[in-house]
């Protein structure tokens, strides 16, 4: 059974079948945002445009604070809910990969495969890119499997490390959200392109 306690007791097949309905939901959403657009995308790291940090920050924002009204109502078992092992190296390091990637191809694997779906040929170039990357990963992987899996700090939550509360670090981070939203506000009036933000 997944973490909704009492609600969902399903088999593997459905399950599978809901993972694809989520997942084409997902694609839509993607791809209603604008998220197709790798003009749009790039936008976040030049300034003119910060749809991406907007929608993305205000997803966590509402799975964090249904998460907690769902565990304190009883309906949500956190324990069953998985958290990723924290590498603080590898981490690094992988998420410098991915933000030049992001900013050379113009998408991340999940806008890369909804701007596909639509017939963009810029995103074709860009997954076959990340399957180009992806094996020479697992080629190489012997060479590089002690420092991918060096430094594990398990299943590490923020709010612990921070010693807070988990409704006092939603409560944080959306007003962090707050703050960043207005920043973005200020970013791209000052630095808007109104020759390319037309056309997204």
């Amino acid at each position: 059974m997944g973490p909704v306690a009492g609600i969902l007791e399903t088999s593997q097949g459905l399950n599978l079948l809901i993972a694809l309905i989520i997942g084409i939901g997902f694609g839509f959403a993607l791809e209603q945002a604008g998220f197709s657009s790798s003009r749009k995308l790039a936008g976040m790291f030049y300034g003119y445009d910060a749809t991406v940090l907007k929608v993305f920050f205000t997803a966590a924002i509402v799975a964090m604070i249904g998460a907690e009204i769902l565990s304190s109502l009883g309906m949500l078992d956190m324990s069953l809910v998985f958290h990723n092992t924290f590498y603080p190296g590898p981490v690094i390091i992988g998420g410098f990969i991915m933000g030049a990637g992001f900013i050379i191809g113009g998408f991340c694997p999940g806008t890369g495969i909804s701007a596909a779906a639509i017939g963009k040929i810029d995103a074709f170039v860009f997954l076959l890119g990340g399957g180009v990357g992806a094996l020479l990963f697992a080629e190489t992987y012997p060479l590089i499997s002690a420092f991918h899996n060096s430094g594990s700090r398990g299943p590490v939550k923020l709010s612990e490390s921070l010693g807070l509360p988990d409704p006092i670090f939603i409560l944080l981070v959306v007003v962090i959200a707050a703050v960043m939203f207005w920043l973005a506000e200020k970013a791209e009036k000052r630095f808007a392109r109104p020759d390319i933000t037309k056309e997204l």
